[in-house]
């Protein structure tokens, strides 16, 4: 019995170093439409560093939200949409639409400025 417990755990330990690697998510390297020049501006303007530390935004400090380093990173948007520009995007302009009782405001974004801040969170990969 205890045999078969050890060469259990020891195909468990070998699933685990082969498989969890693939669990890191690949960046998200570039954005579909959007300019990051116009996205930082829309974010400035939008106000959406009250809530959220936005590297490059002088004035993104806010500690409500998650901070935005490294967005390109993460697997998930808001812990539930797989992290691509079309989900930003979506999140970013009707983030109740997504997710009900999310705190994150609506900010009444266009389809554009929406691109353009997803494009511009998209550069932040290493920041």
């Amino acid at each position: 019995m205890i045999k078969f417990a050890t060469a259990s755990a020891l195909v468990l330990l070998m699933l685990s170093a082969i498989l969890l690697p693939g669990c890191q998510p690949e960046p998200v390297t570039q954005a579909r439409s959007g300019n990051p020049e116009r996205g930082m501006q829309a974010i400035r303007v939008s106000g959406c560093g009250s809530c959220h530390a936005i590297p490059g935004i002088g004035s993104a400090n806010g500690r409500v939200g998650p901070p935005l380093d490294n967005l390109a990173r993460r697997a998930y948007l808001a812990g539930i949409l797989p992290n691509n520009y079309s989900n930003l995007v979506r999140w970013l302009q009707n983030p109740r639409d997504v997710a009900p009782e999310t705190v994150m405001p609506d900010s009444e974004l266009t389809r554009s400025a929406a691109e353009d801040i997803a494009a511009y969170l998209y550069t932040l990969e290493g920041r």
